[in-house]
């Protein structure tokens, strides 16, 4: 496994802006497809955005696309969530996962496929 740590979150009005960054451990990074998940109070986790080993695939949640980017520099450990046009219902934690796939270009939304994960950094909308 690989320790995962997010940072970025915080406290925004409606319509901004927040980029969380999540730093990865160890020398492997680039053997991991790497995703982001939520969950706000009250609710399930749901699946946000993913990204594959190359950074050449990604995947998001209907309700984020268009808003939301992921992206990954392998060079830096560290996969990135672009969040744009905020809504108050985006506020939620949000955990950074991994998982050590073999396929380069595949990417996974399904929360099992991920045997790593952060400890979560909130985010909270206001209108």
């Amino acid at each position: 496994q690989v320790q995962l740590v997010e940072s970025g979150g915080g406290l925004v009005q409606a319509g901004g802006s927040l980029r969380l960054s999540c730093a990865a451990s160890g020398r492997t990074f680039s053997s991991y497809a790497m995703g982001w998940f939520r969950q706000a109070p009250g609710k399930e986790r749901e699946f946000v955005t993913a990204i594959s080993r190359s950074g050449g695939n990604t995947r998001s949640a209907d309700s984020v696309k268009g808003r939301f980017t992921i992206s990954r520099d392998n060079a830096k450990n560290t996969v990135y969530l672009q969040m744009n046009s905020l809504k108050p219902e985006d506020t939620a934690d949000y955990y950074c996962v991994a998982n050590p796939t073999a396929y380069l270009t595949q990417v996974y939304s399904n929360a099992r496929a991920y045997d790593s994960w952060g400890q979560g950094t909130q985010v909270t909308v206001f209108s």
